[in-house]
């Protein structure tokens, strides 16, 4: 298992001034997102000179890309914008060989027109479960025909909201090219606390063996915050991935570049 972070945590004019800083900042693999080199984290096209550009400058630093950043909303209610977005999904995993990965991150979704990440009243009917099934089926094809792997992420305000809406996903698709994303703050609420460590133990029970990346932040009464600033319990966190016998990076997100530090060391010392 290995610390590494989302690369637009750091933001500099160039890909090298970025990769710089991820490296001096101890970082050894990322979740790579476009932005980093100034295009939409879900690209019309993609240079293949730029993916030979970014592979190479990530290898002269010995950077490993753990994922491609690819979420969208996959059941939005505009019918354009989904598949705008799978357009662009299509896109990403033709490029991830010359990318140097084989993992895309991907959402549920919700039927909140307006942010991705926000919940709605009707994402847990059955026909947003409908609809995220025959999305989340064409996302797979498409991650089947070039050769990658999706990983999804149980969140609380998308579609799939727990590990065990996340089994039955993995049970209806059926495909060894769609695999979940795992973090710790996404399962519960506060006013669940006490619950923490079953909901921890029930989602690696349903799910550990599918899991093939794993975020750390973290959860307080103020929302999603950086790891170690929350309630989240990492020593039960890291012991649960360790059991499974992850060995993928465990990226930090949601913390600014100067949490990054104090988050990072927080996390390497919680490590065997």
């Amino acid at each position: 298992m290995q610390v590494g972070i989302f690369s637009k945590t750091f933001s500099r004019p160039t890909l090298d001034e970025s990769l710089d800083a991820i490296r001096a900042a101890g970082f050894g693999c990322v979740q790579f997102n476009l932005q980093t080199v100034g295009l939409p984290t879900m690209p019309e096209s993609l240079d293949s000179d730029l993916c030979d550009r970014i592979r190479l400058a990530m290898g002269a630093r010995e950077i490993e890309v753990s994922a491609l950043s690819g979420t969208f909303n996959i059941i939005h209610p505009n019918a354009e914008e989904q598949q705008s977005g799978m357009k662009s999904l299509r896109v990403l995993a033709n490029a991830c060989e010359s990318l140097g990965t084989s993992l895309i991150t991907i959402s549920t979704g919700t039927r909140n027109a307006d942010y991705m990440w926000a919940g709605h009243a009707e994402n847990v009917s059955e026909d947003a479960w409908r609809d995220m099934i025959v999305s989340i089926a064409e996302a797979t094809e498409i991650a089947e025909q070039a050769g990658v792997t999706l990983v999804f992420e149980p969140e609380l305000s998308n579609v799939v909201s727990s590990a065990k809406k996340a089994r039955r996903l993995l049970d209806e698709i059926r495909s060894p090219h769609l695999k979940v994303v795992i973090d710790g703050a996404n399962l519960f609420h506060v006013s669940e606390k006490d619950r923490m460590h079953e909901i921890l133990d029930e989602a690696f029970d349903l799910i550990g063996k599918d899991i093939a990346l794993a975020h750390a932040k973290d959860l307080s009464a103020e929302g999603f915050s950086a790891a170690g600033k929350g309630i989240l319990d990492y020593d039960r966190y890291i012991s649960l991935l360790q059991s499974i016998g992850f060995t993928g990076g465990l990226i930090l997100h949601s913390l600014d570049e100067s949490d990054v530090p104090a988050c990072h060391q927080y996390l390497k010392s919680r490590l065997p």
